[in-house]
Order: C-alpha cells, then structure tokens, then sequence
C-alpha cells in the first residue's frame, strides 16, 4: 500500500511540475511571441492585480478570473489590453460600439474603448493569490519546482530499488538455507 502511495505522490509532483512549467511556457509564448498579456483559452484567463486602481474592491496582488461575455453591462469589472499592459476597471457608461471605464479609486473615468477590446469580464478574484502565482511564474520557482520534482522522484525510486534489492537478497538467502538443510 505504501508503494502505491508513493508512486501516486511521484506522479502528482511531475504533473504539478509539468502543469506550472506549461503554463509559464504558454504565457510566454503569447505575451512575447504574439503580444497578447492576457491569454484566453476556453475563454477563461487569470491574472495578476498589479495596480490599486480598483480598491477598495480589488486589491494589489489579488488573483482575478476572467471569462470571455457576449456582452458587457455597465457596473461589470472588465479586463481590456491596452499596448501590453491589462487594465482591469469597472464599466461606467455603454455606448453602442464603446464603453468607458473607471478605476474604483480613479477620479477620472479612462478614455473610451472599443468593445473588441475587451478581454472578459472579472468572474471571481481571490486576495492575495497573486503573490503566489508571480512567485510560481518567476524562472528560479520554475527551474526549484521541476528540479525538486524530479529528485524526490529519484530519490524514491532509488530507496524502492534498495527495497525490492533487499528483499531479493533475503528470498535468495532462505533458498540457500532450504538448500543446505535438504543436503
């Protein structure tokens, strides 16, 4: 049972290992090679709060969720692309091809925008998240991630080696002992 146990905590670390570093891979790829900061598959995407534009309702290093709508109503907090930053602030007006937007702490409302633009509305957030994940993007938490993967799983492969070796080793040393007493 134990080796069982193992094996699956062996398996789970490399699919973490492999879920972070494919993700980082993906988000790479489409914020440098393609320009989009904010990647939508399945029209869902997660990011980072970065600003303190909307609080008190969203703060810094929050993790916001966003899910692509057919259509946006005012009071929505949305995530829009603008050059390559993510704005994320509330709709204050609709207009029939644009909307404007508001940071919650901003005294101004922001120039108005396409409704192309938008890359979805903020579904969720959970405060705090976003430390987590930056840390979980950075190269160095990668490379620690994948390469303590990788050695508990060589470790615990190696200590069920020596197992299973030790237990060869016992099965071979009664069958000599039967051996001799049969002589």
């Amino acid at each position: 049972m134990l080796k069982k146990w193992k094996a699956v905590m062996r398996i789970v670390l490399l699919v973490i290992a492999g879920a972070v570093v494919g993700v980082n891979l993906y988000s790479w790829n489409a914020k440098s090679l393609m320009g989009n900061s904010l990647p939508m598959p399945f029209g869902c995407g997660v990011a980072v709060v970065l600003s303190g534009s909307m609080e008190p309702t969203i703060h810094i290093d929050d993790l916001i969720i966003v899910t692509e709508q057919e259509d946006y109503k005012e009071n929505d907090i949305v995530a829009y692309q603008s050059g390559s930053m993510v704005v994320v602030h509330r709709i204050i007006a609709v207009e029939p091809d644009t909307v404007i937007t508001q940071g919650d702490a901003n005294n101004a409302p922001d120039a108005p925008i396409r409704k192309e633009m938008i890359k979805g509305k903020v579904v969720h957030w959970i405060p705090g998240a976003g430390r987590i994940a930056r840390l979980l993007k950075s190269p160095v938490a990668t490379v620690i991630l994948v390469g303590g993967a990788l050695l508990l799983s060589e470790l615990t492969l190696r200590k069920e080696k020596k197992k299973d070796e030790d237990e060869l080793e016992q099965i071979k040393a009664e069958i000599r002992r039967l051996k001799a007493e049969q002589e």
